[in-house]
């Protein structure tokens, strides 16, 4: 992928943003360790799908993003073991893995829509003879 990365100060609230006319991602240099690399992963994936920023197409992108941002940064073992150790906490959770609580929920809502999606769908459990 053919994108350049930059760190500098970006305005309040900014973390970071992606402009796909120039493939730049820049990445808010105050941020903590766990927190530029969230956002990096995460303006990466706009990169990927070369998505071009607000908007109704925007929202829709930014929900595919932070979709595919908790998928890529949260193994499912290493969170299963963290949920169990920590008694569901996600602040504690995200310590763990390395990574922002708002990831730690964008994976809690995947998991939550893959349950939803298999509500009403019976499942055979059997035996091979």
């Amino acid at each position: 992928m053919d994108v350049r990365v930059e760190e500098r100060k970006l305005e309040r609230g900014l973390c970071g943003l992606y402009c796909d006319a120039l493939r730049l991602v820049i990445v808010d240099n105050r941020l903590l360790d766990h927190q530029k690399l969230c956002t990096l992963c995460h303006e990466l994936v706009h990169a990927r799908h070369h998505d071009p920023g607000c908007g109704i197409i925007g929202a829709k992108a930014e929900r595919r993003t932070r979709r595919e941002t908790a998928l890529w940064l949260v193994d499912p073992v290493e969170y299963a073991t963290a949920e169990c150790l920590y008694d569901g906490d996600s602040y504690l959770i995200a310590c763990e893995l390395g990574v922002t609580v708002q990831v730690i929920d964008d994976y809690r809502q995947i998991l939550s829509d893959s349950l939803r999606s298999c509500d009403g769908v019976a499942l055979h459990v059997g035996t091979m003879e």
